[in-house]
Parts: structure tokens; sequence; C-alpha cells
């Protein structure tokens, strides 16, 4: 096979994998009801059936991007796409509402190990115009695999293919990842890098990271459809904010002790890195709380089926494909001004529909209007996520991506809940105003960003200033365009 086109080849088996993970939460949401109605399951069942997926991927995604680090991240993404396969299959083969729960929480799992090493491939196999146009699409596939998985959710159970209703919303992950496994077992080849599988897990880390974790999730996916009262949802949510604290203070003194912590905290100390990843979450949590609210007022307030609520979200989609693909050919400049303008282009439209859901959503200036905003997220995210990459040196490829997955995870989790509880609870106008501050304040941390980051172009490590942060080595004075070297 020839090098582009074992190139091309790779970019599709990772982003297929980060695509079926990305929409599988969405998915099953929309099935959700017909697996109540099949199972007769236990009043939670469906918010078990989708709390167990998140709750498993945030509690291990920074551990699957560790492992990546330290076993090949070819061989860990091979491993969860084979495992969440077969977590797939057996979501579609659950003979009762337990045995469901459980593949769940196996297919979070192996979604945790998969997903994060798709952007520590891209950077690490992928360099100049080719890694910005893959950068381009991971942030595509990202964005749009909740509003995607909403769509194909829908299409599927209504179809009702075989008379399986829900069951084709999980199996069809089987067929993909079993065309997947081999050609990726071609393309991704490698171990990991020299004296890596002999580092120590720092088991520690996990059992920190994964507690902390655990309690800041738990309430937020759990708590309002279960009824809990405010304070069992806001105590545990705060130990958990409270633990993730220490676990990163945990793992810089870890660092500096010399030891192999689980996640490389320094790439935080980048300039740029923590201001750019704030602006990226606040996009997708505003991004996951306009689809939840969204949604609820299309199926809930104007009467739209799960499908056609689906399907109106397809302009969105269209925007954001289309705009992702112009924006790796822009000049630099004004690619690196995007995030700065996009984030208020957002905000107007998420107005702008609040004021036409009040009426019977007419689909010309609503598919319109949707058009703008999906251009606009792209603006906002993708330039953010090529600038983060390229700021961050290849071999912090691990710690970026589970930063990545993490934060934008958590972002969507809190963007439904809070955003989402203001919409269930306060007039309408509520939710949306609420959601227009916060991407402005998003537009801010982006500015904040590009002012901080290295100039366009710079090897990772160099600052504004133009002089490099990378210490230079004892007793090579005046050396210094050695001792910096890109991606070391």
């Amino acid at each position: 096979m020839s090098e582009p086109n074992r190139r091309a080849a790779l970019l599709a088996v990772v982003l297929t994998g980060q695509a079926m993970a990305s929409m599988d939460t969405s998915i099953a949401a929309v099935a959700a009801p017909a697996i109540r109605a099949d199972l007769a399951g236990p009043p939670a069942l469906t918010q078990l059936v989708l709390a167990a997926y998140t709750l498993s991927f945030a509690v291990l995604v920074v551990t699957g991007a560790r492992l990546g680090a330290r076993h090949g991240y070819g061989r860990v993404f091979l491993v969860g796409l084979a495992g969440f396969t077969a977590a797939s299959l057996a979501c579609g083969l659950a003979p009762g509402p337990y045995a469901l729960v459980l593949a769940r929480i196996a297919q979070g799992a192996a979604g945790a190990l998969m997903v994060p090493q798709v952007l520590s491939l891209i950077q690490s196999r992928l360099t100049g115009a080719a890694r910005a146009r893959a950068l381009g699409a991971y942030a595509m596939v990202l964005a749009l695999g909740v509003a995607a998985g909403q769509v194909a959710g829908g299409l599927l159970v209504t179809l009702d293919l075989a008379g399986l209703t829900w069951r084709t919303a999980f199996l069809v992950n089987v067929p993909v990842g079993l065309v997947l496994l081999p050609v990726g077992r071609r393309v991704l080849g490698g171990g990991a890098p020299a004296g890596r599988e002999r580092e120590r897990l720092d088991l520690a880390g996990v059992a920190l990271l994964s507690a902390a974790m655990l309690a800041l999730v738990l309430p937020l996916v759990l708590g309002r459809d279960l009824a809990w009262p405010l304070g069992w949802r806001v105590a545990p949510a705060a130990a958990g904010a409270a633990g993730l604290a220490l676990f990163l203070r945990y793992e810089g003194r870890l660092a500096r002790r010399g030891g192999a912590p689980l996640l490389d905290v320094t790439v935080l100390a980048r300039p740029g890195v923590p201001t750019g990843l704030l602006a990226a979450c606040v996009v997708m949590g505003c991004y996951a709380g306009f689809l939840f609210t969204l949604t609820l007022r299309l199926q809930d307030g104007l009467g739209f089926s799960a499908l056609a609520a689906g399907l109106a979200f397809l302009p969105y989609a269209v925007g954001f494909a289309l705009c992702g693909l112009v924006v790796p050919r822009l000049p630099v400049r004004l690619r690196d001004a995007l995030p700065l303008a996009g984030p208020p282009v957002l905000a107007a439209v998420v107005a702008a529909t609040a004021l036409l859901w009040s009426h019977r959503w007419p689909a010309l200036p609503g598919g319109a209007l949707l058009l703008v905003g999906g251009a606009a997220h792209a603006a906002s995210f993708s330039p953010l996520v090529t600038r983060l990459a390229a700021t961050v040196p290849a071999a912090s490829a691990a710690a970026l991506s589970a930063l990545v997955s993490t934060g934008t995870l958590l972002a969507s989790v809190l963007g439904v809940a809070g955003l989402g509880g203001l919409h269930l609870s306060l007039p309408l106008a509520v939710a949306p105003a609420a959601t227009v501050l916060v991407l402005l304040a998003g537009a801010g941390a982006a500015a904040a960003s590009r002012r901080a980051s290295p100039p366009a172009g710079s090897p990772p490590g160099i600052p504004p200033g133009g002089r490099s942060s990378v210490p230079r080595p004892p007793g090579r004075p005046g050396r210094s365009s050695r001792a910096v070297r890109p991606g070391r």
C-alpha cells in the first residue's frame, strides 16, 4: 500500500471509530422509549442505559489515553475497537434490562480505550497540510457525532428492520467494526515507544481520577431525571470538582519526582493551551445544551417525532461540514481569527432560534438559521483544536487527546444538565439567554488563547516572544537551534 493510501486508510479507520463512539449516546437516547417499552424494566431504565455509557467513558478516558502512550496508540485503538464491537453486539442481543446496562458499561469502557488514540494517531502519524486536514475532519466528527446519532437512531428505530426495533441502533456498529478491524491491523501497526511498556501505570492516579470523575458526572447525568434533591446533586459534584483539582496537584508532584504520571499536566503550562481548551469546551457545552433544548421544544412543544426533530438538525450538520472543509484551506491568520468570530455568530443564531421556536418552526427560516449556526460552530471549534495540536509536541499528544476528550465530554454533560435544567424549570427565554452569555465568554477565552499562543508556524515550545520555553541543555551555550526540535 502506497504511503498516501495508507494515510487515507488510517484516517478513515480512526475517524469512523470516533464517529461510532460519538454517535452512540444520542442513538441510545432516541431508542430509549422503545427500549423501555420492549424490556419492561424499572422506571429508571432509560436513565441507566444512557448513564452507564457516559459514566464508564468519563471515568476511564484519561486512563485509556495513558495506556495508548504506554503500549502504542494503534494497538490500544484496535483493542478498544474490538471491545466496542463486541459490546455493541451484546447490547443488541441483551435479553433483559440489566444485561443491557452491563453491556453499555462495557461499551463505554471500550470507547474510553479507543477514542483518545484518534487525536494521538493523527498527531504522531501525519504532518503538514495532511495533519491540518485530518484535524479539521476530527473536529467535525467529534462535534457532529451527537446530531448524526440522533438522526441515525430515529431512522433505525422508525424503519424497524426485521422487527428488531431498538436493537438495530446497537447492532449497526457490528458490521462496521468487523470491516474496520482487519483494515486497522494493516495501517495502525506499531508498538509503544521504547521503554514505555516498562513504565508502571500510575494506579493511585487512576483511582483518584476515577473517583473524582464518578462523583462529578453521576449526579449531573442521573440527578435530574431521578428527581434527586438539590443537595444530593450539588454535594457530590462539588466533591468531584475538588477531587479533580487534587488529582492535578498529585500528577504534577509525581512528575517533578521523576515518576510516570497518568496525565502529563505540563501540557496545561504551555502558553494558550488552558484558555484554548476552555474556549473549545464552552462551544461544545453550549452546542450540547442548545441541541437538547431545541430537541425538547420541537418534540414536546411542537409535536415533532424523534426522527423529524433529528432531521430538523440536518442543516446544522451541513453548515458545520461545509465550513469544516473550507477552514483548513484558509490563510493561517484568518483561520486563527475564526474562533473569535464564531461564538458571537452562534450566540446570535441561538437568540434568533429562541424567537422562532415560539411559532410553528417554519422550515426555511429555521433551516437557514441552523445552517449558519453549524458554520459558526465549526469556525469556533475546528481551528482551536488545530492550533492546540500545533502548540503541543507529538510526545504530549496523548495528554492533549485526554484533555480534549474529557473536557468536551464534561462540557456536554454540564451543558445538558445546566442549560437543559433552565429550559425545563424557567421561562423559555432564560436558557437561550444564558447560552448567549456563555458563548460570549467563550469568545473571550479564545481571544486570550490566541494572544498567548506561539506565532503561527513556530515549533512546539516557542512562546509569543519567540524564545524557546524548552530549557537549554547544560554545557552547550549558544546552540539553542539544536536544543529545540519540533516534537521533542
